[in-house]
């Protein structure tokens, strides 16, 4: 679970990833002193808690830069301030907590935030979210990385989109029906035509780099993957 803790004040941020980490130990905590900060490093999260009243944007505003950018994270507001809690429902955020916490009651909010981005993970496990598109896993042949975003190759002729991903997210939700051959290229099984020792050819006649440390790692997923009712489109 990746999670992102933004507040100006260090205590409370330090504080906040402190009592994450020992009511979630596996969950990966990344902390923010700015709003600016947090949407310049262009990473995904899963949820996102929140301060309102910072220096340069204020919480309200990242939150709504966050939604435009991942409609399915969990944002969760922790603030001293009571008169937001409309505004912080119109971003449907999951909970509104006041400073200063109680951590009884953050425990359970957390809990169930976890749960509610593990449900939303699960959904959108079969589909990518690209611009104004629904990929389904069966329109992508494969990913490749463009540094703080990847670009995503369309069955469709000649169509690429990008977005902001991480190549090991993606690889964590696309399934055993991807392979990640190299560290740049995910691969769809379905639309591999043929492969060698250092490359992989997709039906549409592109060819991607197959590291040549993973070549015998891929030749038994790939045979597993055929085998197990995976299906070529050649």
């Amino acid at each position: 679970m990746d999670i992102a803790v933004v507040d100006d004040e260090k205590v409370i941020r330090e504080y906040i990833c402190g009592l994450i980490k020992k009511l979630n130990p596996k969950s990966h905590v990344r902390s923010y002193a700015t709003g600016e900060e947090l949407l310049s490093a262009e990473r995904s999260f899963d949820i996102a808690f929140l301060d309102i009243q910072m220096d340069g944007m204020n919480g309200l505003e990242v939150a709504k830069s966050l939604r435009k950018r991942q409609d399915e994270i969990v944002l969760i507001f922790i603030t001293g301030l009571k008169e937001y809690v409309f505004e912080a429902l119109d971003l449907y955020a999951f909970q509104y907590l006041l400073k200063p916490l109680d951590e009884k009651k953050f425990a359970e909010v957390l809990e169930r935030a976890v749960k509610e981005a593990g449900r939303k993970k699960e959904e959108r496990g079969l589909f990518i979210k690209a611009k104004n598109r629904t990929l389904a896993q069966t329109d992508i042949l494969y990913i490749e990385s463009r540094g703080k975003k990847v670009e995503i190759h369309t069955a469709k002729k000649g169509e690429s989109i990008q977005i902001y991903a991480t190549m090991e997210g993606l690889e964590e939700r696309l399934g055993d029906g991807f392979y990640r051959c190299h560290r740049a290229y995910i691969v769809n099984m379905s639309h591999i035509a043929e492969y060698g020792s250092d490359k992989i050819t997709l039906t549409n006649g592109d060819r991607v780099y197959l590291a040549k440390k993973k070549y015998g790692e891929f030749v038994k997923a790939y045979m597993w993957y055929l085998q197990s009712g995976g299906v070529s489109s050649v």
